[in-house]
């Protein structure tokens, strides 16, 4: 049985995947599937949207269009390594703790080298440690670093970070991967343009998210040096990525590229979560628990108020040292923001408070 909207509105904090597809990418969609057009990529709006990336990211890049963000990592990091190299992310990456040991399986036995996370970052001590921890042929090689931007912990890399990062990597003889599946969320919490968060900083491989982004379905991987990217493309087919009708896969990026869609989605998420943490900051017991830098609030409280506010019909998730995540998106209703506010100040006054 369909909830009612309602119920719906009130599912929209739980993550930013439960949002529905933005008019752009919709309208997009709705184009391209006007008659027919070649396969497997081989179409005019698969060019568009490569043509688009290029221009967006201001650089002749290879794009390449995937079904989700897991295939696109694994799928990136493996074109970086043999089986015999090592990855170097922090303890609460994505790749780590999400996607089932996909990266490994795709680079046929890469090993992922972890490294504690200082708020969700990996830092250049960890870079420097794991890479040098080993020299024997006895350990994995380490050949790549991989970071999420923004971040599980919903931080953003500033520049400097991300240039300091690379010369780590440089240094070490190191690839850089960035996993972006907010990566549009990370550009609006910047100001900054995508070539200066990626290429211009120094990284290599990027993985941009559209379906965080309001899209339905669908990842792009560019790499800013092509020669990263030689049969990237078998990748994709032996990994039953190569989509048979691509054009449904990458027109939704030409609607969100062209029309300014994937800045403004991500700048409408980011200020839901900023007025969310500003309107939640008074609240007695409530404490957030990470500075909000794109459309993540994370908040310490009171397992009887959580409760509480589960059982008032909200959804969010609790991990990552205990927190509760609330995630906002392109579609997020300021009004239910007032909602959520007042049943958790609610739920809050509900509950006496330990000294």
């Amino acid at each position: 049985m369909r909830e009612t909207e309602e119920q719906e509105q009130l599912e929209q904090f739980a993550s930013d995947n439960y949002a529905g597809i933005c008019p752009e990418a919709w309208q997009a969609l709705d184009t391209a599937n006007r008659g027919h057009a070649r396969a497997y990529g081989d179409d005019p709006w698969t060019a568009q949207a490569a043509d688009a990336f290029r221009a967006l990211f201001e650089t002749d890049c290879e794009v390449y269009f995937v079904f989700n963000g897991t295939a696109a990592n694994s799928l990136a990091l493996a074109s970086l390594c043999q089986s015999y190299h090592g990855v170097i992310c922090c303890e609460q990456a994505h790749v780590e703790t999400d996607e089932c040991g996909a990266p490994e399986f795709f680079s046929n036995g890469s090993k992922l080298l972890i490294a504690p996370a200082i708020d969700g970052k990996l830092t250049l001590d960890s870079i420097h440690e794991l890479a040098t921890k080993r020299q024997d042929i006895h350990y994995p090689k380490p050949r790549v670093a991989t970071i999420t931007q923004s971040t599980e912990t919903g931080r953003v890399y500033t520049l400097a970070e991300l240039r300091a990062i690379s010369d780590a990597c440089k240094a070490h003889g190191l690839y850089l991967h960035m996993d972006g599946a907010r990566f549009a969320n990370a550009c609006a919490g910047l100001g900054c343009s995508p070539a200066e968060m990626t290429w211009k900083s120094g990284v290599d491989v990027l993985c941009f998210g559209g379906t965080k982004n309001g899209m339905a379905v669908g990842e792009a991987v560019l790499f800013f040096d092509r020669k990263l990217a030689v049969d990237f493309d078998y990748r994709c087919k032996q990994a039953g990525q190569l989509a048979s009708k691509m054009r449904f896969l990458s027109a939704p990026w030409v609607g969100m590229i062209e029309s300014g869609a994937w800045l403004r989605n991500a700048a409408h998420a980011n200020q839901c979560a900023r007025v969310f943490a500003e309107l939640i900051k008074g609240i007695p017991g409530i404490r957030i628990t990470y500075p909000v830098e794109a459309n993540a609030v994370f908040i310490s409280a009171p397992e009887e108020v959580l409760n509480r506010l589960r059982d008032s019909g909200w959804h969010f998730y609790t991990f990552i040292g205990g927190a509760a995540r609330f995630m906002f998106s392109w579609d997020s209703n300021p009004a239910r923001l007032e909602a959520i506010y007042r049943d958790l100040k609610h739920c809050s006054a509900e509950t006496p408070i330990t000294p």
